[in-house]
């Protein structure tokens, strides 16, 4: 039996392209998880598609870079199919049979190269961050208050208003009014 798994890496992308390569194959049970990759526990669709394999079932996955982000992850989920008497087929790298070592070794170096073309997003993404910072770019939540509320809203705690008071006039929780002075 094949079974099949498709992933991308957050809930704004679609698995159409992969479900579609799946299902060319005639797979009709196919896994899907909408996770960063980052830990097998953020994969826990691809953790069922393990667990429902057989001896001699294979898991076809339609990219590798989408069932692994990393060398020794790669290797290790390699090792529980083979462990469960199962096969990996990846639809990608058409010519990988990963019944044999040379197979495996692909995959490992596959692995290898998801892990650093990983590495090289993360890289980017910090440095977008840090030149974004030196341009005056704020992140984080956006400030309940403007600098005028904040003002006028310490102006009254001042004059004995409540805290509870100001909050419901500017309408936001009495904790945000409450975190101006440290007063509750």
């Amino acid at each position: 039996m094949e079974i099949g798994y498709a992933r991308v890496s957050s809930k704004g992308q679609n698995l159409d392209r992969q479900i579609a390569a799946l299902r060319a194959r005639g797979i009709e049970k196919i896994f899907r998880d909408k996770a960063s990759a980052k830990t097998l526990r953020g994969r826990p669709q691809l953790e069922k598609a393990i667990d429902a394999l057989g001896t001699d079932d294979i898991l076809v996955v339609a990219e590798w870079d989408r069932a692994t982000r990393s060398m020794m992850d790669g290797i290790k989920i390699i090792d529980r199919i083979a462990t469960r008497g199962a096969l990996i087929k990846v639809l990608d790298k058409p010519y990988l049979d990963l019944t044999t070592a040379i197979g495996r070794g692909f995959i490992a170096f596959l692995s290898a190269m998801a892990e650093d073309e990983r590495e090289r997003i993360l890289k980017r993404a910090e440095d977008g961050r840090q030149a974004a910072k030196r341009n005056g770019v704020k992140f984080g939540p956006k400030p309940k208050l403007s600098e005028h509320q904040k003002k006028k809203a310490l102006e009254r705690l001042a004059d004995g208003e409540s805290c509870r008071e100001i909050a419901r006039d500017i309408g936001v929780s009495h904790s945000t009014i409450s975190r101006l002075n440290g007063k509750g």
